[in-house]
């Protein structure tokens, strides 16, 4: 290779190598509100999903442990809680233990698109004149 040819091609490769692969956006240090706000939605998402998955696995591990105490208690013990609470506490505990912040948000963005597809996507404003629909009138 010639000295011009190594010199463009080691410049190609350095220019390739500043460029973030896709997918991954570069980190903005920028002193702004916007910034502010997008990693303040960041880090509380983080956080909070953590929460909800530890939350999920206590749940879990106390479904376990109700369920255990339901089948080995016999009559005296095992009436304090019901089959419906001790499945529910197994199966919501799961979901939030795996899910986490991901399971909340995707079940929020369906039940927004649902909302949106039942008011056909707009929302009509009525003048209310104090009756609530039942002709008394208001003086």
């Amino acid at each position: 290779m010639n000295p011009i040819t190594e010199s463009a091609m080691r410049s190609l490769i350095d220019a390739q190598a500043a460029v973030p692969p896709p997918g991954l956006r570069a980190v903005s240090a920028a002193w702004d509100l916007r910034s502010f706000f997008e990693n303040a939605k960041t880090y509380v998402q983080g956080i909070g999903g953590g929460l909800l998955m530890l939350m999920g696995a206590v749940g879990l591990v106390w479904g376990g442990v109700l369920l255990i105490k339901k089948l080995l208690g016999g009559q005296q013990h095992g009436g304090q809680h019901g089959w419906t609470q001790i499945i529910m506490l197994i199966l919501v505990g799961g979901a939030l233990g795996t899910g986490g912040w991901t399971l909340v948000s995707t079940v929020g963005s369906g039940g927004q698109t649902t909302i949106q597809e039942l008011g056909g996507g707009t929302v009509i404003i009525q003048p209310w004149n104090g009756d609530a629909g039942h002709g008394i009138p208001t003086r």
